[in-house]
């Protein structure tokens, strides 16, 4: 028999409406993690940590923070997400992509908890024509795609209760993304080459985290419905609904910003005061851009599987940019 308050190995902890759950977050400074970590403590009692005290890439010290906080769910939203950098630096890539997520799921196991954890939509090839659904096989062109892979299938492997979110070409008002690349090149320069024969669905780190945390609330016994994360264990595509490519979005980005108050904080910041001089954005393709990682050419996922469990559909993508540019801070 374990001591008192603590769950067999193995076991789910089941989290009435009355008590709430304790919930660990990594990666609280990144795109997601930053909105998650406003949202979540509508749910439980929130320990968010970032790279300072705890870094991914040391199994010993994931296994601490495990252990030390014992929680009842951990949302695992830090990941190595440099893709072109990832290609000189596998080793690190794999430590945080792979086998962080490994170790996160079997410390989850041992103390009953489940995990949420983010993939991407580069474990395809993008050789398909129509939205990825779960079932199709994976087969990633990078190391960052491989490496994400193996942290899915790790999780997997380990029998851990799991939420496994695929998204794609995340974007926020902070942090490192395609939104605020194009708003600074855009005051620096006249015209800008955007590659036009990738096609995917970007995805406002506002909504992953919104969706995220209305499916923990029906898991939580929060809302009208509820469920057991170990009858919907299993992996989901989690993007903005529509398709574009980076050429289109760029040209959408720079009408959002025409229309937006040049005195909004966060636009300041991003363009660092300056105006937009950008007066043409060229479609180019991707072998006139070459990148040491190689980018999968359709990536758009299929959120069916997503709407069918949860009753979650996420916005549009143009409408979501529009929403980043508008909503307040």
């Amino acid at each position: 028999m374990p001591p008192p308050g603590v769950r067999p190995a193995g076991s789910i902890a089941k989290v009435s409406p009355e008590m709430k759950p304790k919930i660990l977050l990594t990666g609280k400074n990144g795109q997601v993690g930053h909105e998650l970590s406003r949202m979540l403590p509508q749910i439980g009692d929130l320990i968010a940590v970032d790279r300072s005290s705890l870094d991914l890439s040391d199994p010993a010290q994931i296994r601490d923070v495990a252990h030390a906080t014992r929680p009842t769910i951990i949302v695992n939203a830090a990941a190595y997400t440099a893709v072109d950098k990832a290609e000189s630096e596998e080793t690190l890539a794999r430590a945080i992509n792979g086998r962080a997520p490994a170790i996160l799921a079997e410390e989850a196991r041992k103390i009953g908890a489940a995990l949420v954890h983010y993939s991407t939509d580069y474990v395809f090839d993008g050789t398909k024509n129509s939205p990825y659904v779960e079932e199709d096989a994976p087969n990633p062109q990078s190391v960052y795609g491989k490496t994400k892979l193996e942290g899915e299938r790790a999780i997997r492997d380990s029998g851990v209760a799991h939420l496994i979110f695929r998204t794609a070409w995340v974007y926020a008002r902070e942090g490192r993304n395609f939104l605020l690349t194009i708003l600074k090149l855009a005051t620096q320069r006249e015209e800008l080459r955007i590659v036009r024969d990738q096609i995917g669905a970007p995805t406002a780190a506002r909504e992953i985290a919104v969706a995220t945390t209305q499916i923990l609330k029906q898991l939580t016994g929060n809302a009208d419905r509820t469920a057991s994360f170990a009858n919907v264990r299993g992996t989901y595509h989690m993007t903005a609904a529509g398709e574009t490519s980076w050429f289109q979005f760029a040209e959408a980005i720079l009408e959002e910003a025409r229309a937006v108050s040049p005195d909004s904080a966060w636009y300041r910041a991003a363009t660092g005061g300056l105006p937009i001089i950008t007066r043409r954005i060229i479609p180019i393709t991707s072998a006139e851009y070459p990148t040491p990682a190689r980018r999968p050419a359709y990536s758009v996922l299929s959120n069916e599987r997503l709407t069918r469990a949860f009753h979650a559909q996420l916005l549009d993508w143009r409408e979501q940019l529009r929403a980043t540019f508008r909503q307040p801070a």
